[in-house]
């Protein structure tokens, strides 16, 4: 089990608005952000999560890497059906091209 992820976007804003609208459908939401001058790394960092653990990040502090690839695990099928059109209505993509995806191991 993963604690947290992170990793670097080249604008954290337009990366934080393309999460937000990505992932409601699967109960994560925005829990923090912490700017630049407060974290001493030359970034702002975005926190998502559910209930109070932020458990996957991005920030625009570090350079962008290359194979990057998340799975956040959904509850039922409908959710991930959900993420799919969330993240169409978002854009279709990360804005760095990063490969997303939401994945449920029910059975059926």
């Amino acid at each position: 089990m993963l604690d947290h992820v992170g990793f670097a976007v080249s604008d954290a804003e337009a990366s934080r608005q393309f999460y937000a609208a990505a992932l409601a459908p699967l109960g994560i939401t925005l829990l923090m952000t912490v700017p630049a001058q407060e974290n001493g790394s030359g970034g702002t960092a975005h926190g998502f999560g559910r209930g109070d653990d932020p458990f996957f990040w991005i920030g625009d502090n570090e350079r962008v890497g290359e194979g990057t690839h998340i799975a956040f695990r959904a509850g039922t099928r409908a959710e991930v059906d959900a993420f799919h059109a969330a993240a169409l209505a978002a854009g279709g993509r990360d804005p760095d091209g990063l490969n997303i995806e939401a994945v449920c191991h029910a059975p059926g």
